[in-house]
């Protein structure tokens, strides 16, 4: 048996990614059993209608199931490279919350000028982790 990794801001993100992540799946679920409940169709559940709940809902979804293989990736990077300390959690910390912002934004209908500046500064903090885990 090995020591186990000790948990670090890196990881606590990613639960925090994992968890957010199933909250929505939830979500979808019950806004998609009560639209069905009602009378809704199925044919419902794909198609583009930034109106709608439910499909704001899927595009958040899917929008974290597509961003998870990158943060999980710079996670990997930071622990096999040994990476850690402030900067690393500053980043990991603007990351993650600007990823919950992002889905909020999505899910209120907000405007997607909000969404376009959380994604930027998301990127920005998974290319400074990237380069923080191949330059130390």
């Amino acid at each position: 048996m090995h020591e186990p990794i000790e948990m670090n801001a890196p990881l606590w993100g990613l639960v925090i990614f994992i968890l957010w992540t199933i909250a929505i799946v939830v979500l979808l679920l019950v806004i998609r059993i009560r639209h069905l409940s009602a009378g809704g169709s199925v044919k419902d559940f794909g198609t583009p209608n930034d109106e709608s709940l439910l499909w704001r809902l899927f595009r958040v979804q899917a929008n974290l199931v597509e961003n998870l293989p990158l943060y999980l990736g710079v996670v990997f990077l930071l622990a096999v490279q040994g990476v850690s300390g402030t900067g690393v959690d500053v980043l990991i910390g603007v990351y993650i919350a600007f990823r919950l912002v992002h889905s909020i934004i999505h899910v209120a209908g907000l405007n997607p000028t909000l969404r376009l500046i959380c994604l930027g500064i998301q990127l920005s903090c998974l290319i400074g982790l990237t380069a923080l885990g191949v330059l130390i």
